[in-house]
């Protein structure tokens, strides 16, 4: 891990970053045996500590070094390190040490950076450390992921004290939710299979969740999940490619629909994400010209507006996030799959990687941990195979993965992370992987396929434990069709939807 500006022991002044106060000195910090220099400004800026010790007036902060007791050295170093932009990837000892320091100084920065580093193997450390310390919002998004994982980590979970497991085990869990692509419908018309459903796991069985409005498109639409609710954008009705103008959001725990405004620019076929406060419309297509403009809405006061632009048009790219970091896949012609980054913070797309592969262009792409899997066609435009490469954030390296990732239907080119398995679906079978460090998706249970035609969107939603879900007692593949008549009717009753 590298020291950036700020090295432990007395050091030269370190670099200043552009916009801060030339004439803002440093202080000096001692924690343990070691003594920082530390810009003060950063320090009033990030840590809550420190802001209130500065402003306070008291004889400590007039003083040239400033000694914290209870904290190490090395979890200050790390601290730093955060402050100072870096993304460090820590071990047991440092993620200690560094939540001592996020909880003890109130940096807010810190805390957000463990919560992005949490995995299988540092879950239930940083979890039992988080509620040692009082940091509940680390506490509480490491708990949600063990949960996610409690198949997987109920046996190593057993080492938690009784009330940390019981908060585990109240928790609801993510489930995978697909819809597939439908165009709007009218009342008296609408059509049983225009529906967002859901997997049993335990079942193997796809079931339905709710009905899409009958004013709703998913045909090339913006689809995604943020705080929990589901988000369609855009869309078009038919195919003259009329763009669906009212937006809708789907509320599982309140089992509701609501709509909100249009972006200001209409589009269809682009990419939709959601990143804390916003949802992000990105690139796309109006009236057949593929566009570089990006739009975000923000939730707390229901707003569309402009950002920076897509460094060229893309329609339909490819786009995950990682980290709290959000990247897109954009085409450059001569076999080249260039990665970009957009940084909130300072509204700008910065070019991150590229991935040259002969007649091959990224169509997908997930992330777990550091590390970006991008699912191309096969060589030769092949799109009935699927190659994959990985890209890791931190040495910035390409692996190329071994084997195809495809069946009898074709490439795989919708996926979704939970934990450490990967969710792919297709009409015949749904797929569940276990990602073996960054060489090898190896399969690990099949369950029954999703029954749609056309193209499918896939998320990760917590539904709720208890209630009726509007139509969840249905089960997606105990339907057959009377091919004579075009009637669908059930083999047997519903079963019982719980969860």
């Amino acid at each position: 891990m590298g020291q950036s500006r700020c090295s432990e022991g007395e050091s030269e002044e370190p670099d200043r970053k552009p916009g801060l106060d030339p004439e803002m000195e440093n202080q000096k910090v001692r924690v343990g045996e070691s003594v920082f220099s530390v810009d003060r400004a950063l320090l009033t800026r990030n840590c809550e500590y420190f802001r209130a010790l500065f402003q306070s007036g008291m004889r400590e902060c007039q003083q040239e070094e400033i000694h914290v007791k209870g904290l190490r050295a090395r979890g200050f170093l790390v601290t730093l390190s955060v402050l100072n932009g870096e993304r460090p990837i820590l071990n047991g000892e440092e993620i200690i040490e560094a939540i001592e320091c996020a909880a003890f100084l109130q940096v807010d920065a810190l805390t957000k950076h463990l919560i992005n580093i949490i995995h299988s193997d540092n879950c239930l450390l940083m979890y039992h450390t988080a509620a040692t310390y009082g940091l509940w919002e680390l506490y509480h998004s490491a708990a949600l992921f063990i949960r996610d994982m409690y198949r997987d980590l109920e046996e190593d979970a057993r080492c938690l004290p009784d009330e940390l497991l019981q908060y585990v085990e109240s928790l609801v869990p993510s489930t995978y939710v697909t819809v597939g692509t439908h165009s709007p419908t009218i009342k008296l018309l609408q059509d049983f299979q225009r529906t967002v459903c859901y997997l049993d796991e335990d079942e193997k069985e796809w079931k339905v969740l709710t009905d899409l409005p009958v004013d709703a498109s998913t045909t090339m639409a913006g689809v995604t999940v943020l705080n929990n609710k589901l988000y369609i954008v855009g869309g078009v009705r038919d195919v003259t490619n009329q763009v669906v103008e009212p937006c809708f959001c789907y509320d599982p725990v309140i089992d509701t629909w609501s709509t909100f405004v249009s972006p200001q620019q209409l589009r269809y076929n682009f990419t939709l994400v959601g990143h804390e406060d916003y949802l992000y419309a990105i690139g796309g297509e109006y009236e057949r010209t593929t566009m570089s403009s990006v739009e975000r809405y923000k939730l707390s006061t229901c707003t569309w507006s402009f950002v920076s632009h897509l460094p060229r048009p893309a329609a339909g790219a490819a786009c995950t996030k990682a980290m709290s970091r959000i990247f897109v896949c954009l085409w450059r012609p001569m076999d080249t799959t260039d990665i970009y980054e957009y940084v909130p913070s300072e509204d700008r797309w910065v070019h991150i990687t590229a991935l040259i592969r002969q007649h091959s262009y990224g169509h997908c792409m997930v992330a777990h941990r550091d590390n970006l899997y991008v699912m191309r066609n096969g060589p030769c435009d092949d799109f009935l195979r699927c190659m994959m490469d990985c890209y890791n954030l931190t040495t910035g390296q390409w692996t190329a993965m071994p084997g195809l990732y495809e069946n009898s239907e074709g490439a795989l080119f919708t996926a979704v992370v939970r934990g450490d398995s990967v969710f792919t679906v297709k009409r015949k079978m749904t797929l569940e992987y276990t990602i073996e460090d960054k060489k090898k998706w190896k399969p690990k249970k099949e369950m029954n396929g999703f029954p749609r035609i056309g193209s499918m969107w896939t998320f990760l939603l917590r539904l709720p434990k208890m209630g009726k879900l509007p139509r969840g007692q249905g089960v997606l593949n105990g339907y057959e069709q009377n091919l004579e008549n075009n009637v669908y009717h059930q083999k047997s009753p519903p079963s019982q939807c719980t969860d």
